[in-house]
């Protein structure tokens, strides 16, 4: 019989209701009788001891939370008797022994992807048309309309419903009888083999509000996450329309992709509208450039590429209390199995990894990671703090009403989503991941900045964990979702990808769960599945503005 409460640690002494759990019920936990003393919701904690005002709580084997009140063994935990607590660390790296997983399945896979001349294999084949300033956002969403339709991009359903043959045989003279015998409807196949470009797989246009009005540093590192688009191996080539006098200028963004890719050869078509000609002539110069650029993409063909050309951003949001009990170590797994096959991982959300620092420091390769990766949390969020926040107001209300009520204890699971493998380098935000191995990243925890910022880094496809769901996103890398419980799988399969949830019911470990996962990566890379955010067309990309708007 599978158990329905979960300790995950010796030390600790929090345990999960891993289903509704009433009161009065006795569970033998860890060879000690509990008597719940409150009814225990599925997915949240309760005591295992009596705790005085300002005990620490912990789980994972960390300090999750601080007690505010007395609370008796069996009693719930939850934001009126626990606040936000974790431990002090040490920036000191220790000498590293990993036991990588088993990867005799997987040493011989090949997927088939796009290959660039600087090495890199994409995942998929896009060209990129961005503003380099908020204010060219009108003239973008205008070569949107241009292009998409009519090259057959536009199409986010099964199907869509094509009346030009209705329009011609109404110009013919037809009844309309003989209106209803003719077919209206294209399958997506249909649109796809009836683009002029078979071989791009999109053209993503990155809206954003940035560009100018912030500050200089603003300006820089928007110029790099571009930059960081711009060289994606999932990118051919890219249009950039430029205003003229904004922050953001083509000679930065110029100088930017020379220092990330030297003697980068692909495609950047550049347009400047307060140059010599009217917005129609700029406008047009733009459709036609962008179109002799597609023939050039067309050239690319999917070839086989080893695992290790695959670089996975690992990242949840909306997440539960079940994320780091099933969602994320299984994501953890398949990181694990990515690096011991040579392969590269990034683990974001710098604010969900809040209160397990002194883990990943003794994880890092060298003491100037663990230097880095500290300076930059301390950094981050003194200046959280100093806006009248801080880390401890990471927690959503879906996250609180679901379990995880403190910034710790998400925190701590959420980090489950790196696996065990020894931290390669710690980047700052836009900075690009070279080496084989896990990065750390520092981003945002919010969903939609850190997934732009992992493919900003090079991740050429992203899982995305979810206990609550959510339509999330990216606009070129592939991005499959992965449920936490399988009662989100079933309300929610039009936006999910593959349910973690049968680890909880018992029908799957932690490994047979990532190994499957890594198969669906596989095929996701080779263009064998195309994941729910992608047919839905959710090209999220909300860059990470840190400084205030001049």
């Amino acid at each position: 019989m599978i158990s329905d409460t979960l300790v995950l640690d010796p030390k600790d002494n929090l345990a999960v209701a891993l289903k509704d759990l009433p009161v009065g019920e006795k569970r033998d936990v860890l060879g000690q009788e509990v008597v719940l003393v409150e009814k225990i919701s599925q997915k949240h904690k309760f005591a295992l001891v009596d705790f005085a005002t300002g005990d620490l709580a912990t789980m994972y084997g960390v300090v999750v939370g601080k007690a505010t009140q007395p609370i008796a063994k069996g009693a719930l935990i939850s934001t009126h008797n626990l606040t936000h607590e974790t431990s002090q660390y040490q920036i000191n790296a220790k000498e590293i022994s990993w036991s990588p997983p088993d990867i005799s399945k997987f040493e011989s896979r090949t997927w088939k992807g796009y290959h660039r001349k600087d090495g890199q294999v994409g995942t998929a084949n896009h060209w990129l048309v961005i503003p380099l300033v908020f204010c060219e956002n009108r003239n973008i969403n205008v070569l949107k309309e241009t292009l998409l339709e009519q090259l057959g991009y536009a199409v986010q359903r099964d199907f869509r419903f094509d009346i030009s043959t209705l329009i011609e045989a109404y110009q013919r003279g037809a009844s309309a009888d003989e209106l209803t015998t003719s077919t209206v409807i294209q399958t997506a196949d249909q649109i796809r083999q009836s683009r002029p470009f078979p071989n791009v797989d999109g053209i993503k246009f990155l809206n954003h509000d940035g560009g100018c009005g912030c500050t200089r540093q603003d300006s820089a590192t928007l110029c790099s996450l571009l930059a960081g688009y711009i060289t994606h191996p999932n990118c051919a080539g890219a249009t950039i329309l430029s205003l003229g006098c904004q922050n953001a200028q083509i000679a930065d963004l110029k100088s930017a992709i020379e220092k990330r890719s030297p003697g980068f050869d692909r495609s950047v078509l550049y347009y400047e509208q307060q140059g010599d000609w009217t917005e129609r002539e700029f406008l047009e110069e733009a459709v036609k450039g962008t179109f002799a650029g597609l023939m050039d993409a067309n050239k690319y063909k999917r070839e086989p590429a080893p695992l290790s050309a695959l670089s996975l951003g690992l990242e949840c949001g909306g997440s539960d209390g079940f994320s780091g009990l099933s969602a994320n170590p299984a994501l953890g797994y398949t990181s694990d199995l990515l690096v011991a096959l040579g392969g590269k991982t990034l683990l974001a959300e710098f604010p969900e990894l809040n209160g397990v620092e002194q883990e990943l420091i003794h994880r890092c390769k060298d003491q100037s990671a663990a230097e880095k990766f500290s300076n930059l949390m301390e950094s981050y969020n003194a200046r959280a703090h100093a806006d009248g926040s801080g880390f401890e107001n990471n927690p959503s209300p879906g996250n609180i009403r679901d379990g995880l009520i403190t910034d710790a204890i998400k925190s701590a699971g959420a980090a489950k989503k790196g696996g065990t493998s020894p931290v390669v380098e710690v980047l700052d935000y836009a900075e690009p991941a070279n080496k084989p191995g896990l990065s750390l990243l520092c981003t945002p925890g919010g969903d939609v900045e850190s997934t732009t910022g992992l493919a900003g880094s090079g991740a050429n496809v992203i899982v995305f964990t979810t206990g609550l769901g959510t339509p999330t996103g990216n606009a070129v890398a592939p991005l499959l979702k992965m449920s936490t419980n399988t009662d989100l799988f079933n309300r929610m399969r039009d936006i999910i990808d593959i349910n973690a949830g049968t680890i909880i019911t018992g029908e799957d470990t932690i490994e047979t769960k990532g190994e499957e996962l890594l198969e669906l990566i596989i095929k996701t890379a080779s263009g064998e599945f195309t994941p729910a955010a992608v047919r839905l067309g959710q090209d999220d990309f909300i860059p990470w503005k840190r400084g205030i708007s001049l």
